[in-house]
């Protein structure tokens, strides 16, 4: 068990959506945190509205999780304010929307950047010091695209099933090495934060109907509140979980996967479409 109280966590991506949640819960809970962002304005009003709150120590530092280098600073940064922290959980992550061929390389290498490369980065720079604490804990979020793949999702798909086969494979290593870290890795399925809206579009993507209504389809199923998110994380942690599903959505998608590995598609898509009618 990796016990929330008097732990010290770095989390990036937590100026919104889940990793605020995460953030605000984990104070609550008496947790120290050392919070990244790119968004500087995000990061002064989580930090402001947790000292009003809380007593907890709170460190902020703007930080593109897509540049090694960043993230390699920021570890070293919050490991000399919380020479304590434990948990470490790689949150930042952006969407690309529009079908392989309207997406460029370089579209699809600054999502991986981020997505992918920003989650190992983000283990790499902070293993070492968690290897020597007594119990530690590494999140890496995926998605529950990471488990199934969606028409239109190439890029963040394939960036969210290397984050979960990398977590996977790192938490076998860790273990056979009788190493004190733990990992969790997260597959949120509909979760109401701004990431669609947030979206970029792929360079050849020319229909704006279709992005309005890819958002509209994705509110309309996102019935998940990054709260709720946050507290099954938080849950998942204490009880040292190796996977994480969030939401009903999330669980129903990876049954059907499971009994329907190559043909699954058919049977999601009735149900979302379903889901986004009901929504209106």
């Amino acid at each position: 068990m990796t016990a929330i109280r008097g732990a010290a966590a770095a989390v990036t991506g937590a100026a919104s959506g889940i990793g605020r949640a995460l953030a605000l819960q984990l104070a609550a809970r008496g947790c120290d945190l050392a919070l990244a962002d790119r968004d500087d304005a995000g990061l002064a009003t989580l930090a402001a509205e947790i000292a009003r709150d809380y007593q907890q120590k709170v460190t902020v530092r703007r930080v593109d999780v897509g540049e090694a280098k960043e993230i390699e600073d920021f570890a070293q940064a919050a490991i000399a304010d919380h020479p304590g922290l434990n948990i470490v959980i790689n949150n930042a992550g952006v969407a690309l929307m529009g079908q392989f061929d309207e997406i460029d390389q370089a579209q699809m290498d600054w999502l991986m950047n981020i997505n992918f490369w920003g989650v190992v980065h983000g283990t790499r720079a902070f293993l070492p010091h968690l290897a020597a604490r007594r119990e530690a804990h590494i999140v890496n979020l995926s998605s529950i695209f990471g488990i199934i793949a969606p028409p239109g999702q190439t890029a963040y798909a394939a960036a969210k099933f290397a984050v979960r086969g990398f977590s996977e494979a790192l938490r076998h290593e860790l273990a056979m090495a009788a190493s004190p870290v733990r990992l969790s890795v997260v597959h949120p399925g509909g979760v109401a934060t701004n990431i669609a809206r947030n979206s970029r579009t792929g360079s050849g993507m020319t229909d704006n109907a279709r992005r309005a209504q890819s958002i509209e389809r994705f509110d309309a199923v996102a019935q998940t509140t990054p709260k709720d998110a946050a507290l099954r994380i938080i849950k998942g942690i204490e009880k040292n979980q190796p996977r994480i599903l969030i939401g009903n959505d999330a669980r129903f998608m990876d049954l059907v996967q499971r009994f329907r590995p190559a043909t699954y598609w058919s049977v999601m898509a009735r149900r979302i479409e379903k889901m986004t009618k009901a929504g209106k």
